[in-house]
């Protein structure tokens, strides 16, 4: 696993939670959402593997209602 993506259905959620991850140091970056995926708003987070359990920590206490999922690889 080399780095997880944050799905989201909202590009404004994706856009606040990248900043909000770069706020903590996490870095990341806004990646357009796999098109086989054939979901969300077309902005995802894509998320080194080493921070992902970090990450996840930080997006689910967010709550942001349109994260959709993590997809890693």
């Amino acid at each position: 696993m080399t780095c997880c993506t944050a799905i989201f259905r909202s590009r404004s959620q994706a856009i606040d939670c990248k900043n909000m991850l770069q706020r903590a140091g996490i870095k990341c970056r806004l990646v357009p959402t796999p098109s086989r995926l054939k979901l969300g708003c077309g902005v995802s987070v894509e998320i080194a593997a080493r921070d992902y359990a970090r990450a996840k920590r930080y997006i689910t206490s967010a709550a942001y209602g349109t994260f959709y999922a993590f997809i890693c690889s």
